[in-house]
This record gives C-alpha cells, sequence and structure tokens, in this order.
C-alpha cells in the first residue's frame, strides 16, 4: 500500500471538496494527518477513542487492548493538533 504526501494543496483540495460536497458549513479548521485509524481486529473504526483525543480527554480513552494495532493511537495522540 503506498502513502499519501500531506502537502498544503491536498489540504486545500479536502476543504474544498468538504464544502462543496456538504456546504460551507462543513469546512474543517483543522485537517490531521494520520498513519492509521484504530481499528479492531475486524476492522471497525473506534470513532470513540477518536473523539476522546479529539476532546484532550486522553486519560479516559479506554481499553486499547483489543485494537489491531494499539500503536496507532499513541501516534495519534503524539501528532495532535491544537
Amino acid at each position: 500500500m503506498q502513502g499519501v504526501e500531506a502537502t498544503d494543496a491536498l489540504r486545500d483540495e479536502l476543504v474544498q471538496l468538504c464544502v462543496k460536497e456538504i456546504g460551507p458549513i462543513a469546512r474543517p479548521d483543522i485537517i490531521q494527518w494520520a498513519p492509521g485509524l484504530p481499528k479492531t481486529c475486524s476492522g471497525k473504526i473506534r470513532r470513540r477513542i477518536l473523539r476522546k483525543i479529539a476532546e484532550n480527554e486522553l486519560d479516559s480513552l479506554g481499553d486499547t487492548s483489543t485494537l489491531a494495532d494499539p500503536s496507532v493511537v499513541d501516534q495519534l495522540v503524539a501528532n495532535k493538533l491544537a
């Protein structure tokens, strides 16, 4: 699998896509590049963990041992943008 290079042009394109498809109210303030998402072994994305990271509730992430790759959570926390 090949990665995508995170550039300002790509960021601008993603913002414009959100505005076009959803509307101006959906313009993201922050786009955080991530190496992966916290998924279970069956492939379900753990949105609860993403929400806790976004809300800075890092002490209440819960059990991450059931994730396919728990190190993804550490990387998301370490690279969290304001």
